[in-house]
C-alpha cells in the first residue's frame, strides 16, 4: 500500500457499517418473503432496507467514520437489496408467467442495477452538479415494491399478470443506466424557498400518506421515476428556444 494514501480509507467502524448491515439483512429477508410467496412483506422488507440504506451515510458523516470500506460494503449491500431482492420478487410476483421474457427482464434489472452502482462508484465525488445521473437504484426498487402495495390496495393479493408490470421493469432496467438526471434531495437548496413553506408542504404530504400510503406512496414513486425523461424534454426545449436551428432555404 502506497505510504500517501489516507489511513481510514480502509478503516472499519462499527456504527455505520451496522445501519449497512441491516439495510442487507431486510433485502435478504425479503427475498425468503418473496419465495414464500408473502409478496407484501417482502416489499415492505425492502422499504425499510431503503431507510437504513439512507441512514447510514448520514451516521458515518455526522459521527466522521467516513472510509472506503464503507463505501464498497454499501455497493454490495444495495446490489442485494436493490437489485437482487426486487428483482426475484418481481419475477416470482409477476414476471415468470411470460417465460423466457420474464427471468430476461428479471435478469436485466440485476445487471443494471450493478452497472448503475459501478458508474456511481466511479464518479467525480468533487462535480458541483449533485444530482444522480441515472435512477437511483433504490427508487427503482420503490417502483417495485410499491406497485406490489398498491396491488393489494386493489384487492389483488398473491400473483398477478400484466403486461405493464413486465414493460415496467424493461423500462426501470434502462432508466437506471440512462443519462436522464434526477435530484437528490441529500442536499436540497432550501435557499431558493421559505424554511416555513418547506415545512408545511412535508407536513401535508405526511398526512396523505398516513391516509392512503399504498395510493401515496405509489404515486410519488411514479411521479420520481417520470420526472427524470421529463426534465430532459423540458431541457431540450428550453434549449432550441434559445438556440432555434438555422432555417435552410429551399429552392424552388
Amino acid at each position: 500500500m502506497p505510504d500517501n494514501q489516507p489511513e481510514t480509507s480502509s478503516k472499519f467502524y462499527p456504527l455505520p457499517c451496522m445501519f449497512t448491515l441491516a439495510c442487507l439483512f431486510f433485502g435478504f429477508y425479503s427475498m425468503i418473503a418473496s419465495v414464500n410467496k408473502d409478496f407484501k412483506t417482502a416489499a415492505v422488507a425492502i422499504l425499510v432496507a431503503a431507510i437504513f440504506d439512507g441512514l447510514d451515510g448520514r451516521v458515518a458523516r455526522l459521527t466522521r467514520t467516513t472510509s472506503q470500506f464503507g463505501v464498497e460494503l454499501d455497493s454490495l449491500c444495495d446490489m442485494v437489496s436493490f437489485g437482487v431482492a426486487p428483482a426475484l420478487m418481481a419475477y416470482l410476483w409477476a414476471l415468470h408467467p411470460y417465460g423466457r421474457y420474464g427471468w430476461l427482464a428479471a435478469f436485466l434489472y440485476v445487471a443494471m442495477t450493478s452497472l448503475r452502482l459501478a458508474r456511481f462508484n466511479s464518479q467525480d465525488s468533487k462535480s458541483e452538479n449533485k444530482d444522480f445521473v441515472g435512477l437511483p437504484c433504490p427508487a427503482a426498487a420503490a417502483m417495485i415494491v410499491t406497485s406490489v402495495l398498491f396491488s393489494h390496495y386493489l384487492g389483488i393479493v398473491g400473483e398477478v399478470k400484466h403486461i405493464s408490470l413486465l414493460l415496467l421493469v424493461y423500462l426501470l432496467s434502462y432508466l437506471m443506466v440512462s443519462t436522464h438526471r434526477y435530484l437528490s434531495f441529500k442536499k436540497p437548496a432550501v435557499g431558493r424557498f421559505r424554511t416555513f413553506q418547506i415545512l408545511v408542504g412535508l407536513l401535508l404530504i405526511f398526512i396523505l400518506i398516513a391516509a392512503e400510503h399504498e395510493i401515496m406512496l405509489f404515486a410519488i414513486c411514479l411521479l420520481y421515476i417520470a420526472s427524470g425523461p421529463a426534465m430532459a424534454i423540458v431541457s431540450k426545449i428550453s434549449r432550441l428556444k434559445k438556440n432555434p436551428p438555422a432555417q435552410q432555404d429551399h429552392l424552388s
